[in-house]
């Protein structure tokens, strides 16, 4: 904190310092002799016109820039999802490939013919019932 402190006070010196002295040699009238640079531009109308038409054509071409890396990316994304499709669709049957030669446990086994006898008997029931 006292650093910037430091730092801060030094520079308002020295540009007070710098601006007494302008200040010093203007009521003597010591003007240094300055060289006045004259700037050449074209007239106003000219600048004018030429940046307008470097304007439009880095607008038009960032346009298409654009629109064809938009273009692209949706193309891409799109192929990059029917891929993704098509493998996961591949691994779904692959796995109920797989998952119908699976051995059924015994248990399952007996539950299932269990449940086909009461499925029997009832239906026999029904028919006498209906007789």
């Amino acid at each position: 904190m006292h650093i910037l402190l430091i730092l801060f006070f030094t520079s308002l010196l020295s540009l007070s310092f710098m601006v007494g002295r302008k200040l010093f040699a203007l009521e003597h009238e010591q003007v240094l002799n300055h060289k006045e640079v004259d700037l050449e531009l074209p007239y106003l109308k000219e600048v004018k016109h030429i940046t307008m038409t470097n304007i439009k054509k880095h607008g038009y071409s960032g346009l298409v820039a654009t629109i064809r890396f938009y273009v692209r990316g949706v193309n891409f994304t799109k192929n990059k999802y029917q891929e993704i499709k098509v493998k996961v669709k591949n691994i779904n049957y692959i796995n109920k490939v797989n998952g119908q030669n699976k051995e059924i446990s015994k248990f399952l086994k007996i539950i299932g013919d269990y449940k086909q006898k009461i499925r029997e008997i009832k239906h026999k029931i029904t028919k006498e019932e209906n007789l």
